[in-house]
């Protein structure tokens, strides 16, 4: 049995075809491909406007013609994360699908259900004859893991309806109506590098992995462990008890979004403090293990010798401080929502550690549903590491979506809901980042709400989608499109 056989056929379907097609951000040209192509074989107007983005549309039922009109809204790409032991190109390889009871997953991988199962319903109804509705579009936009450039570069006035369905949020039974807004930050050490003596030491790789990672705004709160913070807890202890041991690279996560769940780090070691280095390294390691044995209970740690030391290492003075800064900065949950129980309000984390011709360079996302949170947060970490002589810029900052609750969407929303499943939906908002708050900017007359399937651990190779929430979400989709108001 595979995807294609699950219920409802149709979003099945389309979901498998995105599987086969790559479609990491920043490389959504064959899914845009794709995507037209597949409007045109099942006669669907179809178009890509000229940033990108790709725009279906559907005239209304007879006897419609007077409803509001509705755009449902997607993103294309996916979050590249894999497995250190899979071999997977993102940019050439399909997702290899598996099912595990009541879920769907990935082999090793990403799943890419964030937001391919949006994106699978949305063309599902599209094409869908025997639905019942008004006016009808379906918004795929490009980039969002990465920068939402596809929502930013959306024009005013190309779209023609009256409400947003954003079908990107992930639990079923939950009707998300606003999200938080982030900024960008980037810390940047200039070092020099110097040779490594030809006798006398040795080098080895620490490598901290296992862990859980995750959706940096959907996870957060779940207070898993930071492998860039465990594997600088390790070489801060180093550098303190054994001077003479140098560093000559790190690396860390991968996305800004993600936490990050492996890093690691080459280092230099006079031969005469191989085994008092390898005691502080299993020793710092064992704490933090200890310290988050539930949250990430498989973190490991490989200590591997390498053939010859790295020939050049970077200057300790600059390590040394670098190290400091990662371990002194905030990472996770800094406050909790007062009006919203179990919502994260205001969170950072510490996303990635590079080392890269002559640049250390530590980047983190910070999130806020209130903006002078955001601010104060990622001038902190700013303030941090000015202190520590890096130079720091932020970028990329957007405002979050504040919720208005009471609409009549909302309404429709909750009375089909009900109808449907006899239960009430959950009104909420999510701490990760929804296009819906830079696109209604652009689209301020529009009512906007966000639903979909259950989700978990997206970002990660351990994304996977329950199957029947899948099926649950397309049926309100449908119930929800033939119940839309009157203008």
């Amino acid at each position: 049995m595979t995807i294609k056989d699950l219920q409802p056929k149709a979003v099945w379907e389309n979901f498998y075809g995105l599987t086969q097609v790559p479609r990491p951000s920043k490389h959504e040209g064959k899914v845009q491909e794709y995507l037209l192509k597949w409007g045109k074989e099942h006669g669907v107007d179809v178009r890509r406007d000229d940033t990108g983005n790709i725009i279906f549309s559907a005239p209304a039922t007879p006897g419609y013609e007077n409803r509001k009109g509705v755009i449902m809204q997607a993103h294309m790409d996916m979050v590249p994360q894999k497995t250190a032991d899979t071999v997977h190109d993102f940019r050439t390889d399909p997702i290899q699908t598996e099912i595990k009871g009541e879920w769907v997953g990935a082999k090793g991988t990403t799943l890419g259900a964030d937001n391919g199962i949006g994106v699978a319903i949305a063309l599902a109804a599209i094409a869908d004859k025997s639905l019942k509705h008004g006016p009808l579009e379906a918004l795929i936009t490009y980039d969002e893991e990465t920068g939402m450039t596809g929502a930013n570069a959306l024009k005013p006035g190309i779209l023609k309806g009256d409400i947003l369905l954003n079908l990107d949020s992930e639990e079923e039974g939950e009707l998300c109506t606003g999200c938080a807004g982030g900024i960008d930050g980037c810390a940047d050490f200039r070092y020099r590098t110097y040779k490594t003596p030809e006798e006398g030491f040795v080098g080895y790789k620490v490598t901290v992995k296992g862990l859980k990672g995750g959706h940096s705004g959907m996870d957060i709160s779940l207070f898993r462990g930071n492998a860039n913070k465990v594997l600088c807890r390790i070489l801060n202890a180093v550098l303190n008890e054994c001077p003479e041991v140098k560093v000559a690279n790190i690396t860390g996560g991968s996305l800004r979004n993600a936490i990050p769940f492996e890093a690691e780090a080459d280092i230099v070691i006079p031969s005469k403090e191989s085994r008092k280095v390898k005691d502080i390294v299993l020793c710092k390691f064992e704490e933090s293990k200890f310290e988050y044995q539930y949250s990430d209970p498989d973190m490991i740690l490989l200590y591997d010798k390498l053939g010859k030391p790295a020939a050049r290492y970077i200057s300790p003075t600059v390590i040394s401080k670098a190290v400091k800064a990662i371990l002194a900065c905030p990472h996770g949950v800094e406050r909790m929502s007062d009006t919203l129980p179990g919502l994260t309000e205001t969170s950072t984390n510490m996303a990635m550690v590079r080392t890269e011709k002559n640049h250390l360079t530590v980047h983190s996302l910070t999130r806020s549903s209130i903006d002078a949170a955001k601010m104060s947060l990622a001038d902190s970490i700013r303030f941090v590491f000015e202190l520590a002589g890096a130079e720091y810029s932020l970028s990329g900052a957007y405002s979050g979506w504040t919720p208005k609750l009471g609409t009549p969407m909302i309404k429709v929303l909750e009375d089909t809901y009900r109808k449907l499943f006899g239960k009430d939906l959950k009104i909420t908002a999510t701490h990760g980042g929804l296009e819906c708050a830079i696109m209604g900017a652009k689209y301020p007359n529009w009512e906007m709400v966000s639903i979909g399937p259950t989700i978990v651990h997206p970002h990660s190779p351990d994304e996977r989608v329950k199957i029947d929430t899948v099926a649950n979400a397309w049926k309100f989709v449908a119930a929800v499109l033939e119940n839309i108001p009157e203008k």
